[in-house]
Order: C-alpha cells, then sequence, then structure tokens
C-alpha cells in the first residue's frame, strides 16, 4: 500500500501535499507552509502573477522577485484585477530593495484603479525610481516597435 493509500485511511479528510499531510480544506495560497527565505531573484521582465490580483501576489513577492519591467495585465475591476494592494506592495517592496535600480511598471489597460495609484503615489514612485508607462506607450524590442499593451508571451 502506498504512503497516500496509507494516508487516505488513517486520516480520513486529509491529503499528501509534498510528502506533507495536509487538510484540504486549508488548502489554499495563503495557508500553505511558509516558503524559506533565500536570496532575491533578478529578472529584466516579470508578468504580475493573476492579473495583479491580491489573491496570489503581495510584498513577499516584489521582495523576491526584482525586475527591471514589470507587467499589470488586470482590466476586471469586479474581480479586484488590477489590485491597488498589490500595487502597493510594489511600492513597499522596492523600498525595502536597499538598491535604487530603476524599475518600468507596464499597464497593458488604462484602469481607473492604475490611474488613481499613479496619482496618488507618483512622489514615492520618484522616491524610489519607478516609472509608470502609458496604456499608449511604445516598447521597443530586437528592432520592432509596437504598443506597450501588446506586449505577448
Amino acid at each position: 500500500e502506498d504512503e497516500f493509500s496509507r494516508s487516505s485511511h488513517s486520516n480520513p479528510g486529509k491529503s499528501l501535499v509534498n510528502g506533507i499531510k495536509t487538510n484540504p480544506a486549508s488548502n489554499s495560497p495563503k495557508s500553505s507552509l511558509p516558503v524559506p527565505m533565500g536570496p532575491p531573484v533578478y529578472v529584466d521582465l516579470a508578468y504580475i502573477p493573476n492579473h495583479c490580483s491580491g489573491k496570489n501576489t503581495d510584498l513577499e513577492f516584489f521582495k523576491r522577485v526584482r525586475a527591471s519591467y514589470y507587467v499589470v495585465s488586470g482590466n476586471d475591476a469586479a474581480n479586484g484585477e488590477p489590485s491597488r494592494a498589490v500595487l502597493d506592495a510594489l511600492l513597499e517592496g522596492k523600498s525595502q530593495w536597499g538598491e535604487n535600480l530603476q524599475v518600468t511598471l507596464i499597464p497593458t489597460h488604462d484602469t481607473e484603479v492604475t490611474r488613481e495609484w499613479y496619482q496618488q503615489t507618483h512622489e514615492k514612485q520618484q522616491e524610489l525610481n519607478i516609472m509608470v508607462l502609458a496604456s499608449s506607450s511604445t516598447v521597443v524590442m530586437q528592432d520592432e516597435s509596437f504598443p506597450a499593451c501588446k506586449i505577448e508571451f
């Protein structure tokens, strides 16, 4: 009998995740086991997960994933996309980097949330060396020029 079967029989309602017994009712991303601290990861371009929703992205993301460019693709206010809390977490995370690297935020849609956030935090953005492109901005990559909102992966 394999480990999964034994744990299911002896502990009904529990399962194994990466070899650790868990309760399926508490298997949400926010209640998962803590991720050990490690050095930050530096990348050129990072897509903010889940359309910049607060469901999966928080301050820890911006402390660990340090990008020259962050793409914000959220355009669904009913689902909190983009999330003001995530945009604020970018400011807080960047303030803890200890180095003043240039960061560019690329919103793919012009939303009320991003406009308000931009206006209300503009001084902090300048202080932290964060530039926000307008949704009508143009990006040049490898001799090709296109609107910023057309970035594809």
